[in-house]
């Protein structure tokens, strides 16, 4: 496995403009990282200030061939080769019980949750092999593990992901590229506080901190880990 310093490295954030992704993206800057984040959303540029390491690019991620450039792009600077490959893009739904909601809702989640993930990984891989491994991460979530009514979809959709996670791990261990999930639980993001304004915020999981864990994951300080599916909270219960 490559053990170049994070100055040396380059690193995807997609979803990197979000309520989470701007914090990972600002931390991972911090950390020294080269990070390239692809964006869609013109409303969401301002969340990151102008930075020498960062990188934007306009794509729409279900498309492959915008997938295939923006790995390219990643790819572009052999003096900070891609390593890591950050999956945030994703959506969440609820509503009507499994009868009452159309598949087309399903194909919908899929697509956002697990479809992206899929297309952006398969397309960074074969980079992350040429330079002698990489590391990727995943957002899954505590639903997955700990089901609630009305959102069968969506946690159908991110239990996917943690298979997928799982079968990577075992699929690219002998490349020396690890792949870690994290479930975290509900994001307290000014989007969720939003939406639900008078909900008990004392367990939802801060960005910071889920920026802290991918950081961890990303860097060879976490060689040893792999295949797994973390939890994260707000043990604190801080607000």
């Amino acid at each position: 496995m490559s053990t170049l310093p994070n100055t040396d490295r380059t690193t995807i954030v997609t979803g990197g403009t979000g309520g989470l992704g701007a914090a990972v993206t600002r931390h991972l800057l911090e950390a020294g990282w080269r990070v390239v984040v692809p964006w869609y959303d013109e409303s969401e540029l301002d969340r990151l200030a102008p930075h020498p390491r960062l990188e934007m690019v306009r794509a729409d991620l279900s498309d492959e061939q915008e997938v295939e450039q923006v790995v390219a792009r990643a790819a572009a600077d052999e003096s900070r080769p891609l390593y890591g490959v950050v999956n945030l893009v994703g959506g969440f739904t609820s509503g009507p019980r499994v009868h009452e909601t159309p598949v087309e809702v399903l194909d919908a989640q899929l697509s956002l949750n697990l479809r992206i993930a899929y297309l952006v990984t398969q397309s960074a891989l074969p980079e992350l092999i040429r330079h002698g491994g990489g590391s990727v991460v995943c957002i899954g979530s505590a639903a997955a593990n700990r089901p609630f009514p009305g959102a069968a979809t969506y946690i159908a959709s991110k239990a996917a992901v943690a298979a997928l996670v799982q079968s990577l791990a075992v699929e690219y261990a002998g490349d020396s590229i690890r792949v870690n999930g994290l479930l975290p639980t509900m994001i307290d993001t000014p989007a969720n506080r939003a939406a639900m304004p008078d909900a008990d915020r004392s367990g939802w999981a801060r960005p910071d901190d889920i920026a802290e864990v991918i950081g961890f994951l990303l860097d060879d300080s976490s060689r040893a880990v792999s295949g797994a599916t973390i939890p994260v909270v707000n043990v604190a219960g801080t607000d």
